[in-house]
Order: structure tokens, then sequence, then C-alpha cells
């Protein structure tokens, strides 16, 4: 008799038996972590108006500072989801949350160009697997036809991150300066951690013998990163995090030098645009689960609303600086960078959909790694652009023409590229092979 493929050997494991009130204590938990995780990233943002003033910066220096955090994100990202297959998630997510509040220090110490760059690279490269390991540490709690709001409420962190970042971390500015944030942030950050340790613990869908045996390693991760459905995957992840890396770089500046707001306007601003990017959020996984009760393939109903949702949002990019209009051009604002929430949840779908439990930490430190690449380049490419303009004005519209460009140009890749039953069925892949 031939002997079993993973595929079919995975059919006989016996299905674990769910903890429902463990399952979602951990969600919440990882949502907790996704909304500190974003406020880490925005402070820097939500604070460019005094640190540039204070610290005398040019808009290149102070691009460069914010696209020093993806200096080991990408890194950092890949390397974390090798680890994973080695080591909990409980351990992962407990050591990252740690290096996040050791990151805050430095500028507390002494606050200038060199501490700032060296704690936005820690951060950076503790940040940079938190989407991916964060998620593959939930989908261990979630069978796959009931990861779709689980996954929709993680990455709601995000936008429920700046949403609650904005109006608190500008009221520790402008009341106690912009170090106290750095200071809060820190706290809260160990705060979760030691929560976790008590806490999280790795749940039952975590097969990894589910997985290929270690000879077809090599093979099998050649096998998955080719398919079309990783490409776009990854296309996808590209053009969102170049709109997500401009919002925590550029926006509060752009609202408060450029729109005349005060900081407590542009924070309200930023938080209506996260509530609007997590309504979006909380609505795609109703709206995908309904497509795919109706039969339709994950193609279409998964894959076709995340590249949609970013070309949409480039199209959006590329024209708000040529609206004058105050309402339409926030309305426009607000498409632009909320609307690409809805892509990071899918492309983890998509992508686990052609990915074998065991080999899914890894994939996801890949795409996520390859996808964030955008704020390496975004934020000083901006800054630079800012500079060497006739006006700052013109800069910030070429700026954001060129993010329209590129998240057009993924958008329609991915739209053509993610194609999982196809991918799966090259693979050998079923839906026993996928806990």
């Amino acid at each position: 008799m031939a002997p079993r493929t993973a595929a079919a050997q995975s059919r006989h494991i016996a299905a674990p038996a769910p903890d429902r009130r463990r399952a979602w204590l951990i969600t919440a938990m990882i949502v907790a972590f996704m909304v500190i995780n974003f406020a880490d990233k925005s402070v820097l943002g939500l604070a460019a108006v005094p640190i540039m003033e204070e610290l005398d910066l040019s808009n290149s220096t102070y691009g460069l500072i914010s696209s020093s955090f993806y200096f080991l994100f990408s890194l950092s990202g890949l390397l974390v989801g090798f680890l994973s297959t080695r080591i909990s998630s409980r351990v992962l997510l407990f050591v990252m949350t740690v290096v996040w509040a050791v990151a805050q220090l430095p500028v507390l110490v002494v606050a200038s160009v060199p501490t700032l760059m060296a704690g936005r690279i820690l951060l950076g490269a503790a940040e940079g697997p938190a989407a991916s390991m964060s998620m593959h540490a939930l989908y261990k709690w979630f069978p796959p036809e009931r990861r779709a709001l689980p996954s929709a409420l993680q990455i709601g962190g995000a936008a429920l991150g700046t949403l609650i970042a904005a109006p608190v971390v500008t009221w520790l500015i402008d009341g106690f300066g912009w170090r106290s944030a750095y200071a809060v942030l820190a706290v809260v950050s160990v705060t979760w951690a030691l929560l976790w340790w008590r806490f999280g613990h790795d749940g039952p869908y975590d097969h990894k013998h589910a997985a290929t045996g270690s000879s077809g390693l090599r093979l099998q991760y050649r096998k998955i990163l080719l398919t079309g459905t990783v490409f776009g995957s990854i296309a996808s992840a590209f053009g969102a995090a170049w709109a997500l890396s401009l919002s925590h770089a550029w926006l509060p500046a752009y609202f408060r030098t450029q729109l005349d707001m005060s900081a407590a306007a542009s924070a309200t601003a930023i938080s209506v645009m996260s509530g609007f990017g997590l309504v979006l959020l909380l609505a795609v996984s109703p709206f995908v689960d309904a497509l795919k009760s109706r039969g339709v393939s994950s193609r279409w109903s998964s894959g076709a609303t995340q590249s949609i949702a970013v070309c949409v949002a480039g199209c959006a990019m590329a024209v708000f600086p040529f609206v004058d209009a105050s309402g339409p051009r926030l309305v426009l604002i607000a498409l632009a960078f909320g609307g690409t929430a809805i892509a990071v949840p899918l492309h983890y779908m998509t992508t686990a959909e052609v990915v074998p439990p065991g080999r899914r930490g890894a994939v996801f430190g890949i795409v996520a790694g390859i996808g964030t690449l955008p704020g390496l380049v975004a934020p000083f490419l901006t800054g630079h652009l800012i500079d060497t303009a006739d006006t700052p004005a013109a800069g910030y519209t070429k700026a954001f023409l060129v993010a329209g460009a590129v998240m057009l140009t993924a958008g329609t890749f991915a739209l053509a590229a993610i194609r999982p039953e196809r991918d799966a069925r090259r693979l050998g892949l079923d839906a026993g092979a996928r806990p």
C-alpha cells in the first residue's frame, strides 16, 4: 500500500476539544497586544511636531528616524517566523512586549537623534513579528471555519490601538511633554507581558506533525512560497503597508502643518479614521463568511476583497491632494489610510489556505517581513520629497501620488495572483491539512 500523504494522515488526527472560554480570553489578550503594538508605533508620529521643534530636525532627518523603525522589522519578522516552529507563542509574545518596554527608555535618558533612532530600531525589531506571530498564536485556538471573526478582531486591535492612542497620547504630550507618552507605553507593555505569562498558552489546533516530514522541509517551503497566492498576499500586504507607514510617520504632521489643525483636532481626525478602519474590519468577517456560505471561492471572497480594497485606497490616495473641499477631502483621506485595513486579516487567511500548519508561522513571518518593506522606504522618501520640493505642500502631493501608484499596482497584481483553491490542489493540500 502506498504511504499516506501528510494531508491524508492529518485527516485521521482526532479533532482537539475546543475550550471556547480560553479561546476568547486569548483573543481578548491578543487584541490588547495589538492595541499596545500600534500605540507604540504611533507615538513618534503623534509627537512629530514637538520633537522636530525641540531637536531642530529637518523633514528628511525626521523621515530617516521614522524609517529606522523598519531597519530590522522585516528581518526579525522572517527570523522569528522560523523560530516559531520551535518556540511557543507564549514565550515569543512575552519576549516581544518586554523588548517594547525597553525600547521606549533611551529617549527618557537623553533626547537626541541617536537615541530616537536606537529606540525605534529596537522597537521595530521587536514589533516586526508581532502581527504574524499573534495571528499564528490565535489560529492555534480556532479551527479554519471559525477564524474569520478572530482574525478581524486581531487586526481590529491595530485600528483600535490608533483610535485610543491618538487622543490619549496627544493628551499626555500636551499635558506632560512628549517623553511622558514613552514612559507610559513602557509601563503598559510590561503589564501586558506579565499578564500574558500568567494566562497565555498555546492552543489545541497546533498540529505540527500535520506538516510534511523533515526530509521535505526545503522542497515544501519552496513550493509554498512560489505559489501565486503567497505572491499575491505579499503584494496585498505591501500596498497596505505603504499606506500604514505613511499614516504613522506623516499623517499627524500633515494635518497640523498643511491642514492647519490643532493637536486635538488632528488626534480626533486620526481616531475617526481608525474607527472607520475598525468598522470595515468588523464588517468584512460576516461579509466573507456570507460569500463562502454561498459557494463563492476564496479567490473571490477573500482574495478579491483584499485586492480591491488596496486598489480603491490607492485611488483615494492619489486623488485627495487635489480636492479643496474639507469634507470630501477628509472622506478620501479616511478611505486612503483606513480602507487598507480590510487587506491585513485577509492576506493571512488566503496564505493559510496554502500552508500546512507546521509551516504556518514561518510563512506568515515571510509574508509579513516582505510585505512590510515599504516602512523602510516610504517615511524617508516622503521627508526627502518634502525637503526638495518647491513647497512642503508640493512635496506631500508627490509623496501621496507615489503611494497611490504603488498601492494600485500591488492591488492589481494581488487580484490576478491570489487563487487559494488552485494552489492548494497543486500542493496536495485539503481542508484536513490546514487546522
